[in-house]
């Protein structure tokens, strides 16, 4: 009987390696596809504009999600760390997933069902994570934080004001240094404690969104099933991340939600990853009036890249939503916000950005302009509102 045991435990052991070291590159490769493959093509204008731009950065990002090594370059997903640095990526904001309903929609989604967990198993993550939110997140915080070691020095995971300050002149004198931030989607990881808070901004969290594609214990998803606002615990974490230093993210918010926290945020807010309704009318997108209320509290809204957001998967078509969020909240308050890794198919990889360029010079916006969207706009915001040192 032992004998029996032990070969069934070990042939199980076996077989759970296996699925860890093939499964999770499937569902990857599954999820996070590209309608066009590099080398991508841009006008000479576009990259010669491009080459020269001192600050690229995007506010989202989903890539900690999947197990992939991003040390590594890949020919699947969207980011990883060679991909950054050949397309100058200064900045990007690696947002933490840690719960999504089966069948996610749009419209409306209930909290009873959980695809990350089944997720965690086969990637062979710590078991905590497979049954704690609040693991999740930190797993994926040290995960980063891995990256960035095994980088020797090429990538850095900004927390303050003073790391990307120095973070930036360290650029100005050394080629393909790259840099992250860590951010979470949901705030349904904070398991109704608010003292997760402070462990999470222990571990180097420094953006949050409040809700993500259900309703939770803080108000209102844009595509959950009441689409409520900031309850009183919401209510208390938004004061909590405010002193924390935290910033608030109100993508997937629902408008009662964005409305609450709009009434008693004393600091700007983003939209990490969104439309417009003036070029794509659906329940994820900001309307004109929201986008006037987070550029009037010197906020920021990032410009998703992919078609549910944009209603076009192109270029054209997110230059398009740019130039409508310019027109609404003003030059300064813009920038991208990719979704990239987010399980969307995207029309292009990081390094496929000069061709967004082309766009922008097409539509007519100047030189200043567009090295205030692709980032400096970023470098600006996270300057004012990161915590000091």
């Amino acid at each position: 009987m032992k004998k029996i045991l032990f070969w069934l435990f070990g042939s199980l052991a076996v077989l759970y390696m296996a699925v860890v070291l093939v499964v999770p590159t499937m569902i990857d490769k599954k999820y996070n596809t590209t309608a066009n493959q590099p080398p991508y093509h841009a006008s000479e204008a576009a990259n010669t504009l491009y080459s020269s731009l001192n600050f690229i950065a995007d506010l989202h990002c989903d890539a900690l999600l999947w197990k992939r090594d991003l040390t590594f370059r890949h020919d699947f997903g969207h980011v990883d760390l060679p991909r950054m640095r050949e397309a100058c990526m200064s900045l990007q904001v690696f947002s933490i997933v840690t719960k999504t309903p089966k069948n996610m929609n749009f419209q409306s989604n209930g909290d009873d069902t959980d695809n990350i967990t089944p997720l965690m198993v086969v990637q062979g993550r710590w078991p905590q994570a497979w049954w704690s939110l609040k693991h999740r997140v930190l797993s994926q915080c040290r995960q980063l934080k891995k990256f960035s070691v095994k980088s020797d020095g090429k990538f850095r995971v900004i927390e303050s004001a003073d790391d990307l300050v120095l973070f930036d002149s360290l650029r100005q004198n050394e080629e393909g240094v790259t840099a992250g931030l860590l951010a979470i989607e949901g705030a349904h990881c904070l398991e109704g404690q608010l003292d997760n808070l402070d462990d999470f901004y222990e571990a180097g969290v420094r953006m949050i969104g409040l809700t993500h594609f259900f309703d939770n214990e803080l108000g209102g998803s844009a595509h959950g099933i009441e689409k409520g606002g900031l309850t009183d615990f919401g209510k208390r974490a938004v004061e909590r991340m405010e002193e924390l230093g935290i910033i608030i993210d109100l993508a997937h918010a629902s408008p009662k939600l964005f409305a609450d926290v709009m009434a008693m945020v004393k600091r700007p807010v983003v939209v990490s990853h969104t439309g417009v309704k003036g070029t794509c009318n659906n329940i994820r997108n900001l309307s004109d009036e929201q986008l006037r209320q987070v550029a009037a509290r010197g906020g920021l809204v990032g410009i998703a890249l992919f078609n549910g957001a944009t209603c076009g998967s192109d270029a054209k078509a997110q230059a398009r939503a740019i130039a409508h969020a310019v027109d609404v909240a003003g030059v300064d308050h813009v920038a991208l916000g990719s979704d990239w890794d987010g399980a969307v198919k995207a029309h292009y990889d990081v390094t496929g950005l000069p061709m967004l360029v082309d766009e922008l010079l097409r539509l007519g916006f100047t030189e200043g302009d567009i090295r205030k969207i692709m980032g400096e706009n970023v470098k600006a915001f996270m300057r004012r509102n990161l915590p000091g040192s």
